[in-house]
């Protein structure tokens, strides 16, 4: 018994003598990156613009682009071991430098808004404890946050492997109260309630089940944002094989946790009360049938929760930009590292950004939702590209022996590409043109790191795409200060 778990405790932990991530802090990074805030907000966020055949119909279709998404990173982790750092590295192998950049950019975008997002939400779940936190954008809510960010910061600090052995330990304590409140759900749970006005059609404010299954398709991507966390962090794995093996364990675990909260919670509350609840509406769920121990637990939990998905994705946050400038993608001052290891400038510029968001939530009120339907539009680009980079592989043969099978990872290659597309489109222009504004001064980072490598900045395509990027970025901001769009 002894011996096994001494077994157990390696093969979860970091290795101690080299600093290497074992299949469990892999696995505990995907699930703690996607496990955050997202999950415990489910109920109210998708019966907000949906009813439960609409949210079963978009739940398909996010298993099905999702699962195609994993079986891409899964086989460009073991085609492409020479790939580091997931999405941008699959982005520029495949189209270039411009386009590997903007995917590492617009990856950093997504983790350091998606931070903001929890330090909202977070504070949120604190005002049940202290009104005074409000909707978590009070000048108390970013006093709090503010506090909470440096001191993750200083924690990663003191090195990678001791933030991943925190990370391990707080993803197990977050998963637990939500396995709990299945079990509740599943026994409070009345058929009746769940059918009544099944498709929602009579609900004027919903609009058709297409309308519908597009207002949850950013709800969903959020909650499964973080599926690529191990490959993110392929160059510190112990084993290559872990990377794959821990994307698919770390989906499989979220999409059964997602799929049944949100499902089950239409069988206790109506579509018309879920939507009213306060986030996060998982608490007012339980509440409503154990009662006020319920919103307690959640909220508690979803605050363990958050702590623990803010020290995932800082971890991912700095280790992109980190990456990127070891080739010359990115300006050098981000490729600096500490002497424990630790990306410290790149660090330090992602946490300052995130401290700025704070303060500008306390001027315009910016909501949680509205913040982290910015950072998964902004994933999109990483996303797509690494889908079109696996079917690319498939068409041209790379990385494969002569005769092996490619219909499958050419399948999921097109079909991640796809599901990316659609995304797109169900994201709508107003958090597609607030990206634009954040993804348009990347090109002076851009322009600085060429010239610090010798390279001429762009060609003529890229330089037609940079042009266009920076206009629709001008617009974009002009069409926020006149109030035209106001996705904050």
């Amino acid at each position: 018994m002894a011996s096994t778990e001494i077994r157990l405790a390696t093969a979860i932990a970091p290795d101690a003598a080299s600093g290497k991530l074992r299949i469990g802090a892999l696995t505990a990074l995907v699930i703690g990156s996607m496990v955050g805030s997202g999950v415990f907000s489910l109920p109210q966020n998708m019966a907000a613009g949906a009813g439960p055949l609409a949210i079963m119909i978009g739940w398909g279709i996010t298993a099905i682009g999702m699962l195609a998404l994993v079986f891409v990173y899964q086989s460009l982790a073991v085609r492409k071991p020479d790939l580091e750092a997931g999405p941008y590295a699959y982005a520029k192998a495949g189209f270039g430098p411009f386009v590997g950049f903007n995917s590492a950019w617009g990856y950093w975008i997504s983790a350091w808004v998606g931070n903001v997002s929890y330090a909202v939400i977070v504070f949120s779940a604190l005002s049940y404890f202290f009104p005074s936190f409000g909707d978590g954008n009070t000048w108390q809510a970013v006093l709090g946050a503010s506090i909470l960010l440096w001191l993750l910061h200083a924690l990663i600090l003191g090195g990678i492997r001791q933030a991943a052995i925190v990370n391990l330990i707080v993803t197990v304590a977050k998963i637990a109260p939500i396995i709990l409140f299945i079990g509740v759900a599943v026994v409070a749970f009345k058929i009746d309630v769940f059918s009544l006005d099944f498709t929602s059609l009579g609900n004027a404010g919903l609009g058709s089940i297409t309308a519908q299954v597009k207002s949850t398709m950013l709800v969903t991507l959020w909650v499964f944002i973080g599926i690529e966390g191990a490959s993110v962090f392929s160059a510190r794995a112990e084993r290559r094989r872990d990377i794959a093996m821990a994307t698919v364990l770390g989906f499989f675990t979220c999409l059964a946790l997602y799929a049944l909260v949100s499902l089950l919670s239409l069988g206790i509350l109506s579509q018309p009360e879920l939507a009213a609840l306060k986030n996060p509406s998982m608490a007012g769920v339980l509440e409503a049938v154990v009662g006020p121990w319920g919103a307690i637990l959640i909220n508690v939990a979803l605050i363990v929760s958050v702590v623990g998905a803010f020290l995932s994705w800082t971890l991912l946050a700095a280790e992109i930009p980190f990456a990127a400038a070891k080739d010359g993608t990115m300006p050098k001052f981000l490729a600096r590292e500490s002497s424990r290891g630790v990306p410290s400038a790149s660090l330090l510029l992602t946490n300052l950004l995130v401290q700025a968001f704070l303060l500008i939530t306390l001027f315009a009120h910016s909501t949680y939702q509205a913040l982290f339907s910015i950072a998964s539009a902004a994933i999109l680009v990483p996303y797509i590209f690494s889908g079109a980079y696996a079917a690319k592989l498939a068409i041209t043969g790379e990385s494969y022996r002569v005769g092996e099978q490619r219909t499958g990872p050419l399948f999921a290659g097109l079909l991640a590409t796809v599901y990316g597309l659609w995304l797109v489109y169900a994201a709508g222009p107003s958090y597609l043109f607030m990206c634009a504004i954040l993804y348009a001064p990347g090109i002076l980072f851009y322009a600085l790191a060429r010239r610090e490598t010798g390279q001429k900045a762009f060609h003529p395509i890229e330089a037609f795409l940079a042009i266009a990027l920076v206009l629709v970025g001008i617009i974009a901001a002009y069409e926020m200060w006149t109030g035209t769009i106001s996705p904050l």
